[in-house]
């Protein structure tokens, strides 16, 4: 059965995408005067269930305007090909450096495969479909897209990855932030309040700049922020400090992660889950130790080895 949207203000929906576990990728919906634009795609498997969310918002695959990808990462970007295949009109959005990727994707593909491994990238993504060049929009700092007469800012935020934009929703007050504003899992709320960690995955993982873009989206001063890990969190003003002081804690800890090769990576994993850990406790996190460390082995394992590529550049 196809997982149900979560229905938000201002035409906003969100849907899981069903990556990896649920909960933990959501697929951003915007409807404006019957026509839908995509907010980050889910990987292939996410179309059909995409596609039947749309139909239950009134929306047919024509009345898709655009398919948006905050960056190329295939947990955001991989049915982007796919989703345009079906909705004829839709034109690709793409920061300018991920747009060759997205209409040749075979280094990204190669690049995904390494982090991976062949099986499993096949088993999560299947076949990346390449995006028709001319359906493509580069949207560079600044640019605005006319949306059905609702305008979208398109801010350059490296510091997860240099192809990397976050969108400024005036009409709502909200912004779409990809893995900039970090992730925050639904199932560590407590009381309401988020539980929030940076995502420092593999490659581009750059400290200052990501404490620079997370100003930068602080200072339109929103009321809410979309985060493809998970949904909707309100009063981002008190996240981002927290966003601040853990990735200067990351850093230390790739910093002083001892010894070399997997046993450098194992050790600097297992000293991040440790860290978040503390952090839920404080947070009041009532979840068993076990199943904190469950749902947030993979975001562990992946920080580990972007903030080793980090150092080690």
């Amino acid at each position: 059965m196809s997982p149900e949207p979560i229905h938000y203000s201002h035409g906003i929906h969100a849907l899981d995408a069903e990556y990896l576990r649920p909960g933990l990728a959501a697929i951003h919906i915007m409807i404006q005067d019957g026509h839908a634009a995509i907010i980050d795609t889910g990987a292939n498997s996410a179309v059909p269930s995409t596609l039947r969310a749309l139909a239950g918002l009134g929306v047919t695959p024509e009345q898709v305007d655009y398919v948006i990808v905050t960056h190329v990462h295939l947990d955001h970007a991989g049915a982007a090909g796919a989703l345009l295949a079906a909705c004829p009109r839709a034109r690709l959005v793409v920061h300018p450096k991920g747009a060759r990727h997205m209409i040749d994707p075979a280094k990204l593909v190669q690049g995904s495969m390494a982090v991976y491994g062949e099986a499993a990238f096949k088993d999560l993504y299947g076949d990346i479909v390449p995006c028709p060049a001319d359906r493509v929009i580069q949207a560079d700092d600044g640019h605005t897209l006319d949306f059905r007469g609702r305008s979208l800012h398109f801010i350059d935020t490296p510091g997860h990855a240099r192809h990397h934009y976050c969108i400024h929703d005036p009409a709502s007050n909200a912004l779409f932030t990809g893995d900039t504003f970090g992730i925050s899992y639904r199932d560590f709320d407590v009381d309401g309040r988020p539980f929030i960690f940076p995502t420092t995955t593999p490659v581009q993982f750059e400290p200052e700049a990501l404490h620079h873009s997370i100003d930068r989206l602080m200072a339109l001063k929103p009321d809410a922020v979309y985060l493809t890990h998970f949904g909707q969190v309100r009063h981002p003003e008190t996240l981002a400090p927290q966003l601040h002081e853990q990735i200067d804690a990351l850093v230390d800890l790739a910093r002083r992660a001892p010894g070399q090769g997997a046993g450098r990576q194992g050790w600097l994993k297992e000293a991040l889950l440790d860290m978040f850990m503390e952090r839920l406790v404080r947070h009041g996190c009532r979840l068993p130790e076990a199943r904190c460390r469950e749902l947030l082995d993979n975001d562990a394992e992946l920080n580990a080895q972007g903030l080793l590529v980090w150092r080690d550049r």
